[in-house]
């Protein structure tokens, strides 16, 4: 009989593991089976597809990232690489990456210690990573003192908001002479545009309503977020690239990368098929219903990710926090760097294009039709109420 297809894959015969090896031959040469085997095929996706000059490739996080160090490790020589175009996170990870940038300490800890106890000692947890409550109230200021400048008093999105932030913790770093430490900073010099989904959820969303409480003029323009990041996609897309979503954890900045496409083709009713590439670290199950655990097929249904990709498309039930940094260091050992694409420095060129195809779009049009056509009623309605 003829060997079934299905026995076709690679014999599953490792390497012996030893002294010296690198992340390249470690993963390509024994992550075998299981979720080892979906971060290879993670590392490959990254490296083989993701990478490539045409593809826009999109970062979103969840989780404490950024405490635990990985903005520093892994995302800032990401970026600087020109392998990150554009992220969405947590207000709390950007909020806690600002703590190394104006020379704060962070320091590790154990789960173990009686929270009580840390209380009284003044000490805050995060499972493992221990800080001063100082941290928090010295941050806080350093948020309420830029916030204060003239030029955060007006309406912006949440990628301007975080450019300028960026701005002034650059500046510190410089003044502090600590180097490169925040991801923030690190945004603000390669113009990587940083978008908030939930921006009240976040102590720099805190700050922001206590100052206003003070008469600050400073509001998130969440419109604008939804319709830049939209952009952002249809302009990679009609440039003849591709878009790549990399996904650490779930949550509200997975559906905002997301929704993209819903709102290119559901909403504005512009043509485009869904992202082309998706690569998710998480440890939330899709059978719960929650958006986290949300599979690239169920996505299809959606109109997120585009059918004809889905072999290009990889979930690694996993920590991004043991994830992240092998991805990182594989990317780094197995591609050049790529040109920066500098896209915050490129929003009013995409949100031009994005706004002229749907004034032009059908969808447009009848809207301004049934607009017209209330418009033309609405007499009649006031002499009939009289």
């Amino acid at each position: 009989m003829a060997q079934s297809k299905y026995l076709s894959g690679k014999r599953i015969e490792p390497r012996r593991i030893a002294g010296g090896m690198t992340v390249t031959e470690l993963v390509d040469g024994t992550f075998q089976a299981y979720n080892a085997a979906r971060l290879r095929e993670a590392c490959h996706l990254l490296t083989k597809r993701m990478l490539e000059e045409d593809v826009t490739v999109g970062l979103t996080m969840t989780g404490a990232l950024t405490p635990a160090g990985l903005g520093m490790s892994a995302v800032i020589p990401l970026i600087e690489a020109g392998f990150v175009d554009w992220i969405i996170s947590t207000g709390a990870n950007l909020y806690h990456d600002t703590h190394f940038g104006i020379g704060l300490e962070l320091r590790q800890g154990s789960p173990t210690i009686s929270d009580t106890v840390l209380r009284e000692e003044e000490v805050v947890r995060i499972y493992d990573i221990f800080f001063d409550y100082s941290v928090l109230l010295d941050t806080d200021a350093f948020f309420r003192q830029i916030i204060g400048s003239e030029e955060f008093q007006r309406p912006m999105s949440t990628a301007e908001f975080h450019y300028l932030c960026g701005k002034y913790v650059a500046k510190r770093e410089e003044e502090l002479g600590i180097g490169r430490k925040s991801l923030l900073a690190a945004a603000y010099e390669h113009a990587v545009p940083i978008y908030t989904s939930s921006p009240g959820d976040s102590s720099i969303g805190m700050n922001v309503a206590a100052k206003a409480l003070q008469g600050n003029k400073l509001m998130f323009d969440v419109n604008a977020d939804v319709n830049e990041t939209a952009a952002i996609v249809l302009n990679a897309k009609r440039q003849g690239g591709k878009s790549a979503v990399w996904i650490l954890g779930g949550g509200s900045p997975k559906n905002f990368a997301l929704q993209t496409e819903p709102q290119i083709q559901e909403v504005l009713g512009l043509e485009e098929s869904g992202h082309d590439y998706f690569l998710q670290v998480t440890d939330a199950r899709p059978d719960t219903g929650g958006l986290s655990g949300a599979t690239p097929a169920e996505a299809v249904s959606w109109g997120k990710i585009d059918p004809d990709r889905l072999p290009d498309a990889v979930v690694c039930y996993l920590d991004s926090t043991v994830a992240l940094p092998i991805l990182a260091a594989y990317a780094l050992d197995n591609h050049e760097p790529r040109p920066t694409k500098r896209l915050f420095e490129r929003r009013d060129e995409m949100m031009a294009r994005i706004t002229d195809e749907y004034q032009r779009s059908e969808r447009n049009e009848r809207a301004q039709e049934t607009a017209r056509e209330h418009a033309s009623h609405a007499p009649h309605m006031l002499e009939r109420d009289r």
